[in-house]
């Protein structure tokens, strides 16, 4: 899977099968049996599966910082992981299993809900406890300071389905074009082109979940010249085919 990152924070697991690499900000992240993969919001992060023909099980939680909103505190503020690799404790070993045997079972359980925040909340604290014993722990994200910035960020919200999007920021961002990627870079810690292709992914995220909408419709509305090119980028980046997640969703 390509370069890419999102709003959401999340977490993975090895299930089952060969050991892989989940880099995060250019940072190997093995996934192995002891391990645990956490992605903060926002970073860039890829996967390199351990083998080409033998396929492995991951267990992989894809996690909002409002949901803890309520809950957490700590959480809440950005869901900023401590460090993106650590081992697997005890307590994070067994609701791995716990949950891992709950979900192979075809009835649905309320106590998913429960072990699916108490793994969060565990592996957030464990995140936190290496960087505590160094003394350089940031609990919220760093706001963007620079108006340009915010307001490049804006621009793209709204012209995510442009095709030149990006030259047209950089040229109403006032300075030169090497000088704004990187200020984006430096205030994001994403590239424009990689910040854009998130929103993209995010926008057909939603919209294929509205069974009313066209997969080409919603190809053409987000500026690929074609499905087949739009349908590489989603599968690059998601995983799976457009029509694979639109039945998913809908069931």
């Amino acid at each position: 899977m390509v370069v890419h990152a999102h709003r959401e924070a999340h977490l993975t697991f090895l299930v089952d099968g060969p050991e892989s690499d989940m880099p995060v900000d250019g940072c190997h992240g093995p996934l192995t049996q002891e391990t645990v993969v956490a992605c903060s919001p926002w970073r860039p992060h890829a996967f390199q599966p351990g083998s080409p023909t033998e396929p492995s099980t991951f267990l992989v939680l894809y996690v909002s910082p409002i949901w803890f909103s309520d809950l957490d505190t700590e959480i809440n503020l950005g869901m900023k992981f401590g460090s993106h690799l650590f081992y697997r404790t005890q307590k994070i070993k067994g609701y791995v299993t716990k949950l891992v045997n709950l979900l192979f079972v075809e009835e649905r359980s309320d106590l998913v809900e429960g072990y699916i925040y108490e793994l969060t909340r565990e592996c957030f604290d464990e995140s936190r406890r290496r960087v505590d014993e160094d003394g350089n722990v940031t609990l919220a994200m760093t706001p963007v300071p620079d108006f340009r910035i915010r307001r490049s960020i804006e621009m793209m919200k709204e012209m995510v389905g442009h095709t030149l999007v990006i030259e047209e920021i950089a040229a109403a961002s006032g300075v030169s074009r090497p000088h704004f990627f990187k200020l984006f870079k430096d205030y994001t810690g994403l590239t424009p082109n990689l910040y854009l292709n998130t929103l993209r992914v995010e926008a057909a995220l939603s919209r294929l979940c509205d069974q009313s909408q066209t997969i080409a419709g919603i190809s053409d509305d987000l500026g690929f010249s074609s499905q087949a090119s739009f349908t590489r980028f989603f599968s690059s980046n998601v995983g799976v085919t457009p029509s694979e997640y639109r039945h998913v969703t809908a069931v």
